[in-house]
């Protein structure tokens, strides 16, 4: 049973305004505007989900979710060309009868006359973009479910090392931000510290992030604020990271008994997705960052598919077996095993 992590406070977006979504998509996903009238900035998008009216314009409203974006591809436009002037009509009719926050025209399709006037007599903006519905649908789908994703604030340090997001955490002074330090010194990417944005991506995946006013500043106590970006180059930094383990920095207890072997994987719970958990006993003289650049490694050999512990409980076990299948071992058949029996010529 995973532990869960305690102390953060969930924060979610309500809504983000039309104004905003065309504003970071204009540039990015070819998306111009068509409506002639400027985007009011009170309209607001409340939902993460797109939506296809096709029935709706064919007259079926019943389950008609109004208050997403609607994305008009090539089954919808190619449905109201086919249509009598008249029918047109009534269909757009029906279809701005509701609120709706934008529309978004896809695959660089002709929009419909009747659609423009609709859309500047009821104020609701419409978008054109060049991509296909298909590939759109997934761009805006992803972009959404990151605005309205939840969020977390957690403090400590997040660093990309070797490709895995390592997040240290423990009490003020334990020495989260000097490690955060050393690690980019040896030649690792700094994504946030002291205040890191987690948020949540689809069901299984946590993302981290600095805040816009830090950013790669750090706080390095009897030094003061410094800038990872300036003194280290681009190379030192990244804007944001999948989060894959917890190393937690605790002092060391000689009364407490710690994981020595690797083989009781603990993790915790962070916005219902469990992530590995590795509590690591610090005193002076210790060498963290090179502790963590091993779990970072040891963490893609278990992603990749091998267990140094699990292979070497099988071996172990293996041997105990055999032993104990041998009726004729005794102690003084013991013989040891060296890794190689001999090497030719080897005095070094």
């Amino acid at each position: 049973m995973p532990g869960k992590y305690e102390n953060i406070k969930e924060i979610k977006k309500d809504s983000i305004t039309v104004e905003f979504l065309y504003n970071e998509f204009k540039g990015r996903f070819k998306l111009e505007k068509v409506t002639d009238k400027d985007i009011d900035p009170e309209i607001k998008i409340t939902e993460k989900d797109i939506h296809r009216p096709g029935l709706a314009l064919a007259g079926y409203v019943k389950l008609f979710t109004y208050n997403r974006v609607q994305l008009f591809g090539n089954t919808e436009i190619k449905y109201l060309e086919q249509l009598s002037p008249e029918e047109r009509l009534n269909s757009l009719k029906g279809f701005f009868s509701f609120e709706v926050p934008c529309v978004i025209i896809t695959g660089n399709n002709k929009v419909p006359f009747e659609l423009k006037e609709f859309a500047d007599m009821k104020n609701v903006p419409v978008f054109r973009s060049a991509y296909p519905t298909t590939r759109f649908s997934y761009f805006i789908s992803d972009f959404l479910d990151d605005q309205f994703s939840t969020q977390v604030i957690m403090h400590g340090s997040f660093v990309d090392v070797y490709g895995v997001g390592l997040f240290f955490s423990g009490k003020s002074g334990i020495g989260k931000s000097e490690i955060a330090l050393d690690l980019v010194e040896r030649g690792h990417r700094l994504v946030a510290d002291d205040v890191v944005v987690v948020s949540k991506k689809g069901e299984g995946v946590l993302m981290g992030s600095g805040m816009a006013l830090s950013k790669h500043i750090m706080e390095i106590r009897g030094l003061g604020i410094i800038d990872v970006s300036t003194i280290f180059g681009i190379r030192s930094i990244r804007y944001q990271k999948r989060v894959e383990v917890i190393v937690e920095l605790e002092d060391w207890d000689r009364d407490k008994a710690y994981d020595r072997t690797g083989l009781d994987n603990s993790t915790i719970d962070i916005l219902e997705v469990d992530i590995e958990l590795i509590k690591l006993p610090i005193f002076p003289g210790k060498n963290i960052t090179v502790i963590a650049e091993v779990i970072a490694l040891n963490y893609l050999c278990k992603h990749y598919g091998y267990n140094a512990a699990e292979e070497f409980r099988k071996k172990l076990q293996d041997k105990i077996t055999k032993k104990s299948e041998n009726k004729s071992f005794n102690n003084d058949n013991v013989r040891i095993e060296k890794t190689t029996e001999y090497f030719e010529h080897d005095f070094e």
